[in-house]
């Protein structure tokens, strides 16, 4: 009975968070050039516990060691104290511990935040409220971090785009440690434009000024957003879209003779054009653009890539320069032949995502080799699902079999020393395959079906 006025609380709860949502963002488009200067009235007790139930229970704790758990065992209490504090301006933000991962390539990191619990609780209480405003002022190509909208949509966009409005020229573009070069000067004027409440906007203050822990060493960067914050890809995004956003829509678009698009992500982004002499007027300026903004484009990973359709004979007027490969959201973009021989854009896993995805299986099959085998088996299903989920795509079918049958050699190796004296040949491995099931590759998104 307990178990279900919990769950009667819980849904309740999420309808009264989602109509507050419902009227700020039909003010907010009603009204696209007004500020909200009070929005703070909304930051209830039961907002709060909707924001904590949104919070992964899982996440890794911050400076602080608190877990999601141990904070919900007083969370009633806790969080009357922590609206408290914020309401009369005493909330003091904690600096964020920072750990790194390697990138994609190995060779270099990048830096993720771990915020204490209340913060987390708190970014998300703020991403909440003013995700309903913003979510009227974003361009429909942009696709990261927002409600509703996943990495597969830009990928079908972008094999729309490039299939039937005959783009010719990709603009592949890679921006410098954005997170950690964000102007935060430059942010605040862009947030005044929509928000000036003084609870929410101290609140944003406090965590841009908030230090990062890192080795032991307290440091108080100057530029930019630590990654792994809740409110983090928010603010990003409201960032890109006064630099990039609206700046291709108010004053690219226009200028150009041909055919163009943009598709962005986060961060990551690329832009499509009909004409070459489009491409390369964008191209040049481009990089001042960002560095108005105090954003610097990687020279060598910027680049012009020809990928208009390939034509079949020399003779044929719309002949070109031959069409390359450029990578976008861990895949390859290329074009190829259909089984019916029509030129298509077929799209494959990046080498670097393959080899990682590979390398990640083969280390767990290792730390996981005296599971039991029933185990293995449900955990390596679970990721194989996992890979598929994202990487399934139309025209990548063939790589996902590859994976499949690379994990499947990888987990025979490491079988083949758990110590049984029978050893682990091929045939005693078909076997094993037989009679315990793994996913087969498929294609769980197709172009075809999808509505960009």
């Amino acid at each position: 009975m307990e178990q279900l006025l919990r769950n009667m609380n819980d849904t309740q709860r999420s309808e009264y968070v989602c109509t507050i949502q419902q009227r700020i963002a039909q003010l907010a488009r009603e009204r696209p050039q007004e500020c909200f200067t009070a929005l703070n009235h909304y930051l209830t007790v039961d907002w709060l516990k909707a924001a904590y139930e949104r919070v992964k229970p899982d996440s890794a704790p911050g400076v602080d060691g608190q877990s999601w758990s141990d904070y919900g065992k007083q969370l009633e209490e806790n969080l009357r104290g922590l609206l408290h504090r914020v309401k009369s301006g005493s909330y003091f933000a904690p600096p964020v511990k920072r750990v790194h991962i390697p990138k994609g390539d190995g060779k270099e990191t990048r830096g993720i935040g771990m915020p204490t619990l209340e913060d987390k609780v708190l970014q998300r209480a703020i991403t909440m409220l003013l995700e309903p405003i913003f979510e009227q002022d974003f361009k429909c190509f942009s696709y990261g971090f927002r409600p509703g909208r996943s990495a597969h949509q830009a990928l079908a966009c972008i094999w729309s785009q490039c299939t039937h409005q005959g783009i010719q020229w990709i603009l592949e573009v890679d921006i410098r440690k954005y997170f950690d070069t964000l102007k935060k000067e430059r942010l605040r004027k862009f947030l005044d434009r929509r928000v000036r409440d003084g609870v929410i906007r101290r609140l944003i203050g406090k965590w841009l000024k908030a230090g990062v822990w890192e080795k032991g060493q307290l440091s108080y960067p100057e530029d930019g957003t630590p990654q792994g914050g809740v409110i983090s890809p928010l603010l990003s995004n409201i960032y890109l879209h006064e630099v990039l956003d609206c700046w291709y829509v108010e004053e690219v678009k226009p200028r150009m003779k041909g055919r163009t698009f943009l598709v962005r992500f986060a961060d990551d982004f690329i832009l499509g054009f009909e004409k070459k002499e489009d491409a390369e007027k964008v191209y040049r300026v481009l990089f001042k653009r960002f560095e108005k903004y105090g954003l610097s484009l990687h020279p060598e990973k910027t680049r012009l890539v020809p990928f208009g359709r390939p034509v079949e004979t020399q003779d044929d007027p719309t002949d070109g320069p031959k069409p390359e490969t450029f990578d976008f959201l861990g895949l390859t973009h290329f074009w190829g032949k259909s089984r019916e021989g029509r030129w298509i854009i077929r799209r494959q896993t990046m080498r670097k995502r393959f080899t990682r995805g590979l390398k990640a299986m083969g280390q767990w099959c290792r730390e996981n080799l005296h599971e039991p085998m029933r185990e293995q088996v449900e955990q390596l299903g679970r990721k194989l699902k996992g890979h598929f989920g994202y990487y399934g795509i139309t025209g990548n079918f063939a790589s996902l079999q590859r994976f499949r049958w690379e994990v499947i050699k990888v987990w025979r190796k490491w079988l083949a020393r758990r110590g049984d004296p029978k050893g682990m040949s091929w045939e005693r491995m078909n076997k094993l395959l037989d009679f315990f099931y793994l996913p087969e590759a498929r294609v769980v998104h197709s172009v075809y079906a999808a509505k960009p």
